[in-house]
């Protein structure tokens, strides 16, 4: 059986976004919980699931957070699995707070960034990451991946042939 994923928002105003990370989570099959934990309000709650989280069974860490958006760099600076950040965007700056705050991590302490609100890819990392030791896993993420090829070559047929009748 496969690691879990933890999946922390920084606040539950990031659910709409993290929702799409726990739809393509399930749709591999892979075990998650998801929580509200701050690195700014909850600092020693953040920090303590983080130190606990290999030994709690989970593989990967993902992290989403919007503004100052510190939560994935405090939850890496606290365990050696992987840890992927969410930026969300925000009413103020749409976003680009969060990622320059989630990408500039000090070195030893990477966060894998994907881009603002891109929380189906952080899921999707997260699943290759857990693959690398679950063949299932891998076997799901080349179907996918042969579906994303399927699709996009049926569409290009269908233009080629609406360009024939032009």
């Amino acid at each position: 059986m496969s690691k879990k994923v933890a999946v922390i928002m920084g606040s539950d105003s990031d659910l709409p976004v993290v929702k799409k990370a726990i739809a393509e989570l399930k749709a591999y099959g892979v075990e998650y919980e998801c929580h509200v934990m701050s690195a700014h309000r909850t600092p020693a709650l953040a920090a303590g699931f983080a130190d606990k989280a290999k030994a709690n069974g989970f593989g990967v860490i993902i992290c989403a957070a919007g503004m100052a958006a510190h939560l994935a760099g405090v939850i890496a600076g606290h365990t050696t699995l992987p840890v992927i950040g969410i930026p969300c965007s925000g009413a103020k700056l749409d976003g680009l707070d969060a990622l320059l705050a989630t990408v500039m991590m000090p070195g030893g302490i990477p966060v894998a960034t994907v881009a603002i609100d891109g929380a189906k890819n952080a899921a999707v990392l997260a699943v290759q990451i857990l693959a690398l030791s679950d063949d299932t896993l891998a076997a799901k993420l080349e179907k996918a991946k042969q579906d994303m090829i399927d699709g996009v070559t049926a569409k290009d047929r269908a233009l080629q042939k609406q360009l024939e009748e032009l």
